[in-house]
């Protein structure tokens, strides 16, 4: 066997050397890929571990927030029965009051009749007694005699005598 000659060794050496110079420019191309496939797989673990622990605060959140809702349902329902008791007395007492504000009204109504009659009363009690005088010699269209009191009751006192107009309040 004879060697190969000296344009074929030469183009063999520079075909090897392009080989490796891609070789090489292919194993840099893949190492810059792996270290940007590690970076983004970093950041996604990162990114997961963030998003895990942003779902674990959230949890605890919803379950503070359900409990604090829970409680102050518990407070609402405790102050419902609290208002509903209220309500129950006061509607006793509304029932227990409106026969007297029925009276009430009626005193108010009679009122104004009541009124004339007190003022009447005065008016007799501020003009007295008349005075005492002979009954049998009362001149002709002059005061009538005294009216007896007309209680009905038969008592020792003298059926003539004057009537004495007073109130008490």
């Amino acid at each position: 066997m004879s060697a190969p000659p000296p344009l074929q060794i030469r183009e063999a050496n520079a075909h090897l050397a392009a080989v490796h110079r891609r070789a090489a420019e292919l194993e840099a191309r893949l190492d810059v890929a792996e270290r940007t496939v590690r970076a983004q797989a970093e950041r996604l673990a990162r990114h997961d571990q963030q998003l895990r622990a942003a779902l674990d605060e959230l949890g605890r959140a919803k379950d503070r927030e359900i409990a604090a809702l829970q409680e102050q349902l518990l407070t609402s329902e405790a102050a419902i029965h609290s208002l509903q008791a209220a309500v129950r007395q006061r509607d006793e007492l509304i029932g227990q009051l409106r026969p007297r504000a029925k009276l009430l009204q009626d005193i108010c109504r009679q009122r104004p009749p009541l009124a004339g009659l007190l003022a009447a009363l005065a008016e007799a009690e501020r003009l007295g007694p008349l005075p005492a005088s002979d009954p049998g010699h009362l001149p002709p269209g002059g005061p009538s005699p005294p009216l007896a009191n007309s209680t009905g009751e038969e008592g020792d006192g003298d059926p003539l005598q004057p009537a004495v107009f007073g109130t008490t309040v």
